[in-house]
């Protein structure tokens, strides 16, 4: 069982990734970033749709990369020392 950092996991919740017991820090990575990625095609659509400004578009994108920062997280900082 991977013992998450609490940070991590709060990260992990807010996205709408609710770790299970047998779940990895790799397979729940790999969950964020289908969230990640599915919030970055509704940004696109959204810019399409004209509800983004193409001059606006990259200072969303730059915010929604900002708030999935966890991504960037190297896997062994996710889990707590020892577990």
């Amino acid at each position: 069982m991977t013992r998450l950092r609490p940070q991590v996991r709060a990260a992990l919740l807010a996205h709408g990734v609710e770790p299970k017991g047998d779940d990895t820090a790799a397979a729940l990575k790999e969950r964020l970033n289908d969230v990640y990625l599915q919030e970055v095609r509704r940004l696109r659509e959204r810019q399409r749709a004209g509800e983004v400004a193409l001059r606006d578009y990259a200072a969303h994108a730059e915010a929604l990369q900002q708030s999935f920062a966890l991504l960037g997280l190297p896997l062994e900082l996710w889990e707590e020392a020892g577990g």
